[in-house]
């Protein structure tokens, strides 16, 4: 995990050496897309409790899109590094709820859905987005040749990718109709990306992550009961997995997975051109 880290660290370095401009647009998007995306899903989780009968949040002023009310740093800064991250969690008082398990998993099914609609909006809108900046007989050679755009459009191949994090040969933008798009494209691709990998992460069934809660709430019914000391040493165990780079083939493959599905069905819609 520390040869990524220093890795990581000598690619942005390199890229601000050889490109400074396209690195401070780079870091720009990239911090829009993690601040909206981690405070999105935390005040959804708190617009939904207090919807819920639980006010807590509202009452502690975590239902403000201010960034300092919602970034932790550890986990800001591991959603950087390593893609996958979390924020300060909402306070949650389950005894103001009427229906414990029912409130429960509807206020922790809040940020992942938010995050999934997100990420569902944004490969939407970069779909459409990515038919006005390419030249048309651009567009066709390539589905002819290649038998769909995905690699046009996924961050997770090399144009799209090169389109994402502003490191785009000069090659593939002398097809583009609309060049100035690509920021547009830039924006879509990273929140996009970002918001699947936080509703996947999310979605892991250890504690204190949504997943937790859900499998609590409609498999095991509410019998899993868990002390604070518990719920202390599972986020240890989280944040090893994380660092550690364990769960990384994991949720890269999950991600790659749905994000390719996902957007074939809006290039399918669409007629890819």
């Amino acid at each position: 995990m520390l040869y990524s880290l220093i890795d990581r660290l000598r690619e942005w370095i390199d890229f601000l050496r050889t490109d400074p401009i396209g690195f401070v647009v780079y870091v720009f998007f990239t911090a829009v897309t993690i601040l909206l995306s981690l405070i999105l899903h935390e005040v959804a989780h708190g617009y939904v409790a207090w919807r819920c009968g639980d006010p807590t949040a509202k009452w502690m002023g975590r239902l403000s899109l201010d960034p300092r009310k919602h970034l932790d740093p550890l986990g800001t800064i591991s959603m950087i590094f390593i893609g996958i991250g979390w924020a300060k969690p909402v306070p949650v008082n389950p005894r103001n709820f009427s229906n414990y398990r029912r409130d429960d998993f509807l206020v922790s099914i809040a940020g992942i859905a938010t995050n999934l609609m997100l990420f569902i909006a944004c490969t939407a809108l970069s779909v459409g987005i990515n038919g006005l900046m390419w030249n048309r007989d651009f567009l066709t050679t390539m589905k002819d040749s290649m038998g769909t755009l995905e690699y046009l459009v996924s961050p997770y191949y090399m144009i799209g990718y090169g389109i994402a994090y502003g490191e785009l040969d000069p090659m593939w933008t002398a097809n583009m109709a609309a060049p100035w798009l690509q920021y547009v494209q830039r924006f879509l691709l990273l929140m996009a990306q970002t918001n699947l990998a936080l509703a996947v992460f999310n979605l892991l069934p250890i504690p204190p992550l949504d997943g937790y809660h859900l499998l609590n709430d409609t498999l095991l019914k509410g019998r899993l009961q868990l002390n604070q000391q518990t719920f202390q040493i599972a986020h240890f165990v989280l944040l090893i997995l994380c660092f550690s780079g364990a769960l990384g083939g994991l949720l890269s493959t999950v991600n790659t997975t749905v994000y390719s599905a996902v957007l074939n069905l809006f290039l399918k819609i669409t007629g890819g051109v």
